[in-house]
């Protein structure tokens, strides 16, 4: 349990960006699935949409430290590459 003043102010710190960071996830995460819902609907169009509006908030999460570049990066490649394949089945 937090004793002095400055490490009772971290743990009102550390409970407010904690909450802020769980809403951020929550939104990439309903962004990345509507992409996921997409690709399952087999509709190519629907999917590249989903994907472009999906890519600036994974990237506001790597600029919020919410989630790794190198996450982010390989979450929108995948992604890219099954859209792509999409177009051509």
């Amino acid at each position: 349990m937090a004793n002095t003043p400055q490490s009772k102010k971290r743990a009102r710190q550390t409970e407010r960006r904690t909450a802020v960071n769980k809403n951020r996830r929550s939104r990439i995460r309903t962004f990345l699935r509507k992409v996921e819902e997409a690709l399952a609907g087999g509709d190519q169009q629907v999917a590249a949409e989903a994907l472009k509006s999906a890519q600036p908030e994974l990237m506001r999460g790597v600029t919020k430290g919410v989630v790794h570049k190198n996450t982010a990066a390989r979450k929108i490649s995948r992604l890219a590459a099954r859209v792509k394949a999409l177009s051509a089945a």
